[in-house]
């Protein structure tokens, strides 16, 4: 029996996405024997394939991915269990410091329905279902596209990062000196690693912490606007330390300078965008029930999303 592997990808990091060459290269041995099947997401295909040349690009990046992956494996191609290992206790400990974030730090839940536009997200006709399966506030009860691109449209991006940092600070402190050099030698050994700092590089890159502190201050309670921005600002910070120390880059895409250049040329239209949003949200849940405000916050959040190209 043959059996073929399913992929789906998203539009962004927190759901799959990010650089399909080197997410195919990241599958595990034998994962890619000449076939795989790929189901993009919906809001990424007028992107990558709207436009013939840029479509039967993609479709080659597709096909070489598969190709290489395919290619049999030479006697040192193995996978170092040391990698393996360090991945578990990273992984762990990421995992703990997001969960300590978003579902065990009291206040999260309303710092996130006042600090982002998920409440004007679930009015817009961009999906299938609603935004939350039991009509709650509770965070447990979103669904992942709207969790994803609220956090896309402050510019937090914190899905696709948040917990890094803490991670790498924790596994340094246990390894000393020779825990950072096997991030080193995995980053420069293993897809699977090279893969994943590969999207956090391009998430960070599209992080904004200055425009993200406009939204934090929509956010009624001062005390618990500053604690737990102050926490992102923290995690991010950190973050950013450990992506460099690993990867030896002084800057963020320096190995992706087209992508760097993209993100230069895009940005500066999306700015103006998030402070008018910013502001017709204030003007919006203070009272203005002018349906031209409405629409304004509407239109933002389509422009953004289709500035960020990693809405959800």
């Amino acid at each position: 029996m043959r059996l073929r592997l399913f992929h789906g990808r998203g539009g962004s990091v927190g759901r799959g996405g990010g650089p399909a060459y080197e997410a195919i290269l990241a599958q595990p041995a034998g994962a890619v024997n000449g076939q795989i099947r790929l189901t993009e997401q919906g809001e990424v295909i007028a992107a990558k394939y709207g436009h013939p040349a840029v479509g039967r690009r993609n479709l080659e990046v597709l096909v070489a991915a598969t190709l290489e992956a395919s290619l049999p494996k030479g006697p040192g191609d193995g996978e170092d269990p040391r990698f393996s290992e360090a991945m578990d206790v990273l992984s762990r400990e990421a995992c703990a410091a997001y969960r300590n974030l978003v579902y065990e730090t009291e206040g999260f839940e309303r710092y996130f329905w006042e600090s982002t536009p998920i409440s004007e997200i679930s009015r817009l006709n961009i999906g299938s279902r609603p935004a939350s399966r039991k009509g709650g506030r509770a965070i447990t009860d979103l669904r992942a596209i709207p969790w994803v691109f609220s956090w896309g449209q402050c510019r937090l991006m914190l899905p696709g990062w948040y917990g890094f940092g803490s991670a790498v600070r924790t596994f340094r402190a246990a390894q000393g000196e020779a825990g950072l050099a096997l991030l080193r030698e995995m980053h420069a050994h293993w897809p699977p690693f090279r893969s994943l700092l590969s999207n956090l590089d391009m998430v960070l890159a599209k992080v904004d912490l200055a425009i993200a502190s406009r939204y934090a201050d929509l956010v009624g309670d001062a005390a618990l606007r500053t604690r737990i921005f102050g926490r992102i600002e923290q995690e991010c910070a950190a973050t950013l330390e450990a992506l460099r120390d690993i990867t030896g880059q002084a800057g963020l895409l320096e190995d992706n300078p087209s992508l760097r250049r993209s993100i230069q040329h895009r940005f500066p239209y999306l700015d103006p965008l998030n402070h008018l949003q910013v502001e017709l949200l204030s003007r919006y849940r203070a009272g203005d029930l002018d349906g031209r405000t409405e629409r304004g916050i509407l239109l933002s959040i389509n422009g953004l999303a289709a500035g960020l190209r990693n809405s959800g």
